[in-house]
């Protein structure tokens, strides 16, 4: 399986910086579903602040002058590019890539994230299937694709790509929380708990799958369960609103009125738009409305 990114002659530092932004343009795909809003929730790369990210830009740009036909580093400065949020030179790189390397899978799945994240949607679905062609056993494409069906409502195929990841990759946290999120959507709960257990169990430091399991718990009435996933979700990351909205809504519905609003309070601290606080804090503000009725 090809690698996200493949050098030979590029600095470690590129390299690092390289691996480190794919990562996190991976993250651009998995949104935790919420149906009691309707609304979907992107992950961004975040800025880099540092300056290390044009440091490398200048160094990968020496190395193309001085050896033009490198593909991989054109790779890998697109990667750079995406992390500093200039997503058309990103897939200008990406795209020389794939002129000097038509087989470069990873090439073709930078391309497609960078696609996505700039709202370029169909261009990223054919990249995610270019890559797959190139290399069949590349399972980050077909998490991405798959990610980018979910999105657009496209269940059957999306589950179908996520499982073949994971029967490519077994040990792939990625693939089973993105998996449960097709199955939460659908409104498969049960099914959607048993693969959010299983991303958990591979990677239990990451607050999505928590977040994304307290609202397939909270949808089967297993609300103190619920409760336990938000904490350890906002353990990981406390500026979470929706963790601490539905924490909220879990309270809520166990009658415990005081954590509910407390919870909601939090939520609307961070995000004043956020729908789930805002009504639930109606509801326990105004004293007659219930959930339950």
């Amino acid at each position: 399986m090809n690698n996200v990114i493949g050098l030979s002659r590029v600095t470690p530092a590129a390299r690092v910086l390289g691996a480190t932004v794919l990562t996190a343009l991976a993250l651009a795909g998995c949104d935790t579903v919420s149906r009691a809003t309707a609304t979907r929730q992107f992950a961004v790369v975040e800025a880099d602040k540092s300056g290390a990210t044009e440091v490398n830009i200048a160094s990968l740009t020496d190395v193309i002058q001085r050896n033009p036909s490198d593909a991989a580093a054109y790779n890998t400065r697109g990667a750079a590019y995406a992390r500093a949020g200039n997503f058309d030179s990103a897939i200008a790189d990406f795209t020389k890539a794939v002129q000097l390397d038509p087989n470069s899978a990873s090439a073709y799945g930078n391309r497609a994230l960078a696609y996505r994240q700039s709202g370029r949607n169909d261009a990223a679905l054919q990249d995610f299937t270019k890559a797959i062609n190139a290399d069949p056993n590349y399972t980050a494409a077909y998490i991405g694709r798959a990610n980018l069906q979910r999105a657009q409502g496209n269940y059957e195929a999306a589950y179908s790509d996520l499982s073949q990841a994971i029967r490519l990759t077994p040990e792939s946290a990625e693939a089973y929380h993105a998996r449960g999120l097709v199955r939460q959507a659908q409104g498969q709960h049960r099914s959607a708990i048993g693969d959010f257990d299983a991303a958990i169990d591979r990677n239990p430091f990451v607050a999505a799958p928590y977040a994304a399991r307290g609202q397939s718990l909270i949808a089967t009435n297993q609300y103190d369960k619920a409760i336990e996933d938000y904490n350890a979700a906002l353990n990981v990351n406390n500026k979470d609103a929706d963790s601490w909205a539905y924490r909220g809504l879990a309270y809520e519905k166990s009658n415990r009125r005081q954590e509910a609003t407390e919870s909601y309070q939090r939520a609307i601290a961070i995000d004043q738009g956020n729908a789930v606080a805002k009504q639930g804090l109606g509801r326990m503000q105004g004293g007659m409305a219930s959930l339950f009725r």
